[in-house]
């Protein structure tokens, strides 16, 4: 086939489905481009080695890569975040020479307006397009901090909404990220047929060889990802300075965000020996962090939009065979509690998170070794690069209404 690939986030931006994706598809036979911004996300500032213009194309590998210009902005101002949402729509509108003589496009859908510029292909071409939600919308913008609730977010659910189920309805296909969300999006409009759940993966290169756990006395803690005001460590710290007094529980908080500031001030507050802040740090060596990890955090506020969402730290925590400690409810919960991976605990509550690390500091060793491995085989049976792959292209095939080729693995 020949796949386009839409996408806001692209390498060598920190969003890695989106190339791997590509790549993967590449050695599977397939002519694939990818219509991308200009690198600048999480930071909001252009990356080194790049220069906004208006139309940029390079070669990733065997991958043709066109990039166009956006607004900048990854902030807390609400309407500099929506403006950086449309102004890559609106880019994409003016490549459509690229997209056409595509079998299929594929759009990466953090944000739905990346279908913008599919759904007017589809109009004007008869171009198919399959969405890959990874977040739902409105409630990702209606009830996130970028706007304020009331009559701003009602106003903003009432138009969104309607736009949404004709997005879905048009689609060839709809992806989303676990069971929850596929049930929701089918009562919003998405076609039966067309429906489908594929997990993500975790990014390469963070998986740690296996090794027994040392059976020293203490828990060690890792929350890795954004520190945004959605992720809820608020409650994480104030949680560790309940159980401060236990012999060798550390937490480690690795990335950073706009919440970032006022974390370590909560942190500093409460005079907290036992929390680190690592800040960003390379992906290569996020291997050993994992490696002398414990138990990774998983944690968001409670939403009725996060019990449909699987955090992508998630994967990334199972892929390197390390138990978690959730507070996410809804699909993640479950996960958790039927595969035996990890502990669950109700989302803002400080005293049952403490109760929960409690739990953990207590486990031996070989209780938590074979946590680990169950969340490792678990990973390897339904998430791993290959199995997603694998799937996508076949609903990209079908899709396109061409037939799977059989290709060397």
């Amino acid at each position: 086939m020949k796949i386009l690939i839409v996408s806001q986030y692209y390498s060598p931006e920190p969003v890695p489905i989106p190339a791997a994706l590509a790549h993967g598809l590449v050695a599977r036979g397939h002519d694939v481009r990818v219509l991308t911004a200009f690198p600048n996300y999480p930071s909001g500032k252009i990356a080194d080695g790049y220069r906004q213009k208006l139309f940029h194309t390079e070669r990733d590998g065997k991958v043709l890569v066109r990039r166009v210009p956006v607004f900048l902005s990854h902030s807390r101002n609400s309407i500099a975040r929506l403006v950086n949402y449309v102004s890559f729509a609106f880019s994409t509108l003016g490549a459509g020479r690229f997209a056409r003589g595509a079998d299929i496009v594929y759009v990466y859908a953090t944000q739905m307006t990346a279908a913008i510029g599919p759904s007017w292909w589809s109009r004007r071409f008869g171009l198919p397009y399959v969405l890959h939600i990874q977040d739902l919308w409105p409630e990702s913008i209606t009830g996130s901090s970028m706007v304020r609730k009331g009559v701003v977010s009602r106003t903003i659910d009432a138009l969104l909404t309607p736009w949404l189920r004709g997005m879905y309805r048009k689609a060839a296909a709809i992806v989303a990220i676990g069971p929850g969300m596929t049930e929701l999006l089918l009562e919003r409009g998405a076609q039966p047929g067309r429906s489908h759940t594929v997990m993500n993966w975790a990014p390469t290169g963070i998986v740690p060889p296996r090794k027994v756990k040392s059976s020293a006395p203490g828990l060690k803690l890792m929350y890795a990802g954004n520190v945004g005001e959605m992720q809820d460590l608020t409650t994480v710290v104030q949680a560790m300075s309940l159980v401060k007094d236990l012999p060798g529980v550390e937490l480690s908080i690795v990335g950073s965000g706009v919440a970032e500031p006022e974390i370590r001030a909560l942190a500093d507050s409460l005079a907290l020996a036992n929390v680190r802040f690592l800040g960003r740090v390379a992906q290569s060596d996020m291997a050993e962090l994992y490696a002398n990890s414990d138990f990774q955090l998983v944690t968001l506020i409670d939403l009725p939009v996060f019990r449909v969402t699987i955090p992508s730290k998630l994967q990334a925590s199972l892929a390197s065979g390390i138990p978690v400690i959730t507070t996410v409810g809804g699909d993640v919960a479950t996960l958790v509690a039927e595969n035996s991976i990890g502990l669950a605990s109700p989302a803002g509550d400080t005293e049952s998170l403490a109760e929960t690390i409690k739990t953990a500091h207590a486990m031996t060793a070989t209780e938590r070794q074979a946590m680990g491995e169950r969340a490792s085989d678990l990973y390897e049976k339904t998430m791993t690069p290959q199995v997603g792959i694998d799937r996508i292209e076949t609903i990209l095939a079908n899709a396109a209404g061409t037939r799977k080729r059989n290709t060397a693995r």
